[in-house]
């Protein structure tokens, strides 16, 4: 495994890795919920399906072209 050329940019600018970090806050924060008052009015799996939803939509970004960010490697076949 290794990294593409320009990962600098695509750390900066993918939108998969923003939806992947948000995917991991909403996990987390789903995790921590039994920690928190019960005065909380928060429905039991809302940040499951959150989660879900937002995994779902990064893999969605990961197949689709992003502005700025382009990445020729000269083993893919497929341009």
């Amino acid at each position: 495994m290794r990294l593409v050329p320009n990962w600098r940019t695509v750390l900066r600018r993918a939108w998969t890795l923003r939806l992947l970090l948000l995917a991991g806050l909403l996990s987390g924060i789903e995790a921590a919920l039994p920690l928190l008052p019960t005065w909380l009015a928060i429905p039991d799996r809302l940040f499951a399906v959150l989660t879900g939803v937002t995994v779902a939509a990064a893999f969605v970004a990961r197949l689709i072209a992003q502005k700025g960010i382009s990445h020729a490697d000269p083993e893919d076949p497929v341009e």
